[in-house]
């Protein structure tokens, strides 16, 4: 089984694992990782380029569309879109066994033989808690009770906003796992 916590990770509410690469090699590790297990499962990927691939790692028939959109706000959050301070992303839903590499593909770019689904989602994450490790979830994922608080795309620098921000639980958050969590680029807190 694959050492989730070395990826971008959450569980979605109904408990499913979703791994993402956090680099171009992380997503092929993850991929090549993922196809040596020989079992379908959903995969995706934003429609523009810069984001993980992320992977709901549970058999198709267990998948519930709640997971689905949960994963889609997770991939779409961490991707380039996010960086570039826009509210939503179309992402790109498939399957494991439509993935295909050559040799001569650069490190992180995979093919995709046959239709996608698309995704239109809001990029916004709770902060919450999840194995006692700080996350950045879709919002959809937790309870309300289980909000830290809510952070969408800013112009703030993720660093900068977590040292300044004067939302008193984020400030006894674990800044190193806070960090982690968070989406690169700009972020907003509420």
């Amino acid at each position: 089984m694959i050492d989730y916590k070395k990826h971008k990770w959450f569980f979605t509410k109904s408990g499913k694992l979703v791994v993402g690469g956090k680099s171009a090699q992380q997503n092929d590790t993850l991929l090549n990782e993922m196809k040596k297990m020989r079992k379908e499962m959903f995969v995706m990927h934003t429609k523009s380029p810069g984001s993980p691939f992320c992977v709901i790692i549970a058999p198709l028939i267990t998948v519930g569309k709640n997971d689905i959109d949960e994963c889609a706000v997770f991939t779409g959050c961490f991707s380039k879109a996010w960086k570039e301070g826009k509210k939503s992303s179309v992402v790109h839903m498939f399957k494991l066994s439509q993935l295909s590499k050559t040799t001569n593909m650069k490190s992180g770019s995979w093919n995709v033989n046959g239709g996608v689904k698309d995704i239109m989602v809001n990029l916004e994450l709770s902060i919450t808690k999840q194995n006692g490790v700080v996350r950045a979830v879709p919002k959809e994922t937790v309870d309300v009770k289980e909000v830290i608080a809510t952070v969408s795309p800013g112009k703030i620098d993720k660093n900068k906003a977590v040292i300044s921000t004067k939302i008193d639980a984020i400030k006894k958050l674990n800044r190193e796992q806070l960090l982690s969590a968070l989406p690169a680029g700009g972020v907003k807190f509420r």
